[in-house]
């Protein structure tokens, strides 16, 4: 009997890993970012996938290096937009999520958080708690993009001060 169990146990294991590793294909294949370089895996919650139409894709950590991407790509068209959803982690359509825009809970890559929900209900439990407020794909693209310079710029003035003191050193 305490084979068989143990047999049992081993078993759910191994269908529960396979299970997982299945869910997170994505992170194998694109490890971090190609623009920031940040661990997908660690951002699973936050994480967008693209699928172009000549058969390449790119993985990011967020929205915000996604919408880098999509600019740096104007002429291949995504045949598809996957993004992690912020509670469970799993990949899904981006344009059929329901998006939180702001709130209380710090974003990727991002002053201003764009998070990605499977259902509209879990967004509006995360509002209830967190602020924000519920918007669509289009609009929580908009905002990467009205955002990006400010936040580019303010890298860029970061790295600049840390070469400086790096010089004085």
């Amino acid at each position: 009997m305490k084979r068989k169990t143990a047999l049992f146990c081993l078993l759910l294991l191994l269908v529960g890993s396979i299970a997982i590793a299945a869910e997170m294909a994505d992170v194998v294949e694109h490890g971090s970012c190609k623009y920031c370089g940040m661990y997908r895996d660690k951002f699973a919650h936050s994480r967008m996938l693209i699928s172009y139409d000549d058969g390449t894709s790119v993985g990011t950590c967020s929205i915000r290096c996604a919408a880098v991407d999509l600019a740096n790509n104007i002429d291949k068209a995504p045949v598809s937009i996957q993004v992690g959803d912020f509670s469970s982690k799993r990949l899904l359509d981006a344009e059929e999520a329901a998006w939180v825009l702001g709130g209380k809970v710090p974003g990727v890559m991002t002053s201003r958080p764009k998070w990605a929900f499977s259902g509209q209900g879990d967004a509006e439990a995360f509002i209830r708690e967190n602020g924000g407020d519920l918007v669509d794909f289009e609009r929580a693209m908009a905002a990467a993009y009205e955002d990006l310079y400010r936040e580019t710029k303010m890298i860029r003035d970061k790295r600049k001060m840390m070469r400086m003191q790096q010089e004085k050193k």
